[in-house]
């Protein structure tokens, strides 16, 4: 009985419109700024990275002379990698570690979240979005 049936939900809490809503639409003061799904809107939104931590600042060190473009965090053993965190490129990321028999303690994928999202279209902390 669904089919063809919209439901709008108006909300602030950007978390509650990415797990509801098929569809969003990003307001700013009234206007629309964007629409499409959570993915669609994510994928607007550059800072997708992969965290890795290892055990001490020597592996640190050899980690981050061997990932070109990544930013190491010396006090919380961690380096950053941008990347789409797609399965494809963490694996060519963890080989050319494990080639230079670099042992990575633990990693994380980071992406872009529906906040994100809004401070990137309007240059302010959200205010609410319709999502349908």
């Amino acid at each position: 009985m669904a089919d063809g049936m919209t439901i709008f939900l108006t909300t602030q809490y950007l978390e509650e419109a990415d797990q509801l809503a098929d569809r969003i639409a990003v307001l700013d003061q009234g206007r629309l700024v964007a629409e499409g799904t959570a993915a669609e809107l994510k994928r607007q939104v550059p800072g997708s990275h992969v965290r890795l931590r290892f055990a001490d600042a020597g592996t640190l060190g050899a980690a981050a002379r061997v990932v070109v473009g990544a930013t190491p965090d010396e006090e919380a053993l961690t380096l950053r990698v941008p990347g789409d965190g797609g399965v494809k490129s963490l694996r060519a990321l963890l080989n050319r570690l494990d080639e230079h028999s670099i042992e990575v303690e633990e990693f994380s994928v980071r992406t872009p979240d529906l906040d994100d999202v809004f401070l990137a279209l309007t240059g302010h902390a959200s205010t609410g979005v319709i999502a349908k």
